[in-house]
Parts: structure tokens; sequence; C-alpha cells
């Protein structure tokens, strides 16, 4: 991918542990990467089709000189996540934090925290089986793109949710009929930050953990997050049973019928061929 960078910015701002840090103030360092498409900026030779390198430096000048961190980790963090969201174009961002004058007692050039962040594709299954299912799904829907993070907003976009579809349940079948669809929007959050947002999301839509298969008013499980493989006792990524239910690639299909799944490298098409017997036909 393209990237603008900015090296070695020098601004004077009143980050650290010690009081004497955040009272006086010492000189800062930063170097930053910005991943974009370029393409088109080259061929218009027009700066709205890119990102003005000048703006930047004076926007984290601005910023890191008005907010105080005690770590430069959270320092890079926050001003990682304020350059995605304030400049759209951008996808991923490396930021760096250089601290020359750190109080360490000892001879040393610099120390530094060097971070990347970006924004990440995720698809999401949604289902219903209680109340008004589809108005629930859609609810679900509006709550997502609300999202915020420390009282940003934004850090969910592009929210587009599929047809939905009814099916019976599955596991348990003696229960409702569900309403089904799939979800896909950009995130910054990471997959355990989405994870707690989606628990928030059932929790307000009357969702209670009383059995597995069980009925639920909202129901939110993480599909793929970009192409990432994640195996943790609370979190699996991608979905460990999705390749066995037609409920949830069906309509899947709408949003990325040639996703590739990472663990078995095939498309999403593809599962579903396998699992329904019937051949994708791209029209």
């Amino acid at each position: 991918m393209d990237r603008i960078t900015i090296q070695n910015l020098e601004i004077f701002a009143n980050h650290g542990v010690f009081q004497e840090e955040t009272r006086l103030g010492q000189k800062f360092l930063i170097s930053a990467e910005l991943f974009l498409d370029l393409h088109h900026a080259g061929q218009t030779d027009n700066m709205q089709d890119s990102v003005h390198y000048g703006e930047v430096c004076h926007f984290i000048t601005n910023y890191l000189e008005e907010h105080t961190f005690q770590l430069i980790e959270a320092a890079a963090e926050n001003l990682a996540r304020e350059l995605l969201l304030q400049q759209p174009l951008i996808r991923r961002v490396m930021v760096e934090i250089k601290k020359p004058w750190a109080p360490i007692g000892l001879p040393i050039e610099t120390v530094s925290v060097r971070i990347v962040r970006e924004w990440h594709e995720v698809f999401l299954s949604v289902g219903s089986n209680l109340g008004d299912k589809e108005a629930t799904i859609r609810n679900a829907v509006d709550a997502l793109a609300q999202t915020t993070l420390s009282d940003h907003a934004g850090v969910i976009r592009e929210v587009t949710l599929s047809d939905l579809r009814e099916t019976k349940a599955y596991g348990e079948t003696d229960q409702p009929d569900f309403l089904n669809g799939a979800i896909r929007f950009e995130t910054i959050l990471s997959p355990y930050e989405l994870l707690e947002r989606l628990h928030e999301i059932e929790a307000a839509a009357g969702r209670e953990r009383k059995e597995r298969w069980g009925a639920r008013t909202l129901d939110l499980d993480i599909l793929f997050y970009d192409d990432l493989i994640l195996h943790e006792q609370d979190l699996i990524i991608p979905h460990i049973d999705m390749k066995n239910r037609l409920f949830v690639l069906e309509p899947l299909m709408d949003l990325c019928p040639g996703k590739v799944h990472p663990v078995y490298h095939k498309t999403v098409s593809d599962l579903y061929a396998e699992l329904s017997g019937e051949q994708f036909v791209n029209r």
C-alpha cells in the first residue's frame, strides 16, 4: 500500500509519569506513516484526493500539546486512533513517539514506542427468534453504526445488512423460527473491544445467556475479522462452526461470496456449495 511519511516532527509537550515531566514538559519526536491509495491523487494532481501532510503535522502537534498522558504508549494509541478517525482516506497508520529526554539517569539517545493501527473489515452473523425479530435486528445495526470509543463516534463505519431469511432453529429445534442475516462493516476496534460492544448490544435487546442454542432476542457472532485466526478460550475467529450453518453462509453470500476463509482456504461460495449442494452463479 502507498504511504506518506512524516519523520521526527519535533514538539514540546507534557507527557510523563513523573510530576516534573507533566509540569515542565520536554521534547518529543513524532514519526508517522500514513497508508492509503495514492494512485488517484497521482493521476488528478488534486490535494482533495490525498492527505495534506502539512495539516497532519499541525494536527499531531496540537493534539499532543493539548492532551497529557502519563505513558507514551497511551499518547501513541490515542494519536493513532485520532488520525484514523480524522482522515478517512487513511487505511492504516504507524505512529512512533521518541522521548530523547527520558529521565533514565543513563547515557541514551532516545526511547520510543511504535504502534500500527488500522481499519479492519468485519463480518457478523445476526439472528433473532423472539419478539419483533426484524425490528430487533435493524436496531442492532443502528446501534453498531452509533458505536463510540472514549466518546469518539465513527469507530464503526460503512455498516451493511444482508437480506434477512427465516430459518428453522439450529441445535435445539423446539423453538420459534429464526430471522437470520449477515452484517459487514469496518472498525478500528480490536477483536475484544468489538466482542464487548456486541455483548452490550445483545444485552440492550434483552438477550439472556441461559442455555446453548436456546431462544434469544438477539444473537451477534463474529464470523471474520480481516483474515485473523484467533483461538482463545472466550473468542474464536473465524467462527468455528460457520461452515456447517446454511443460515450463516446464505446471507453471507449476499455480502462476500468471494471472501476466502483463512483456515479452510475456500471461498464463502465454495463453503455454501459444499453444504447446500447448490453452485453459486455470479450474475
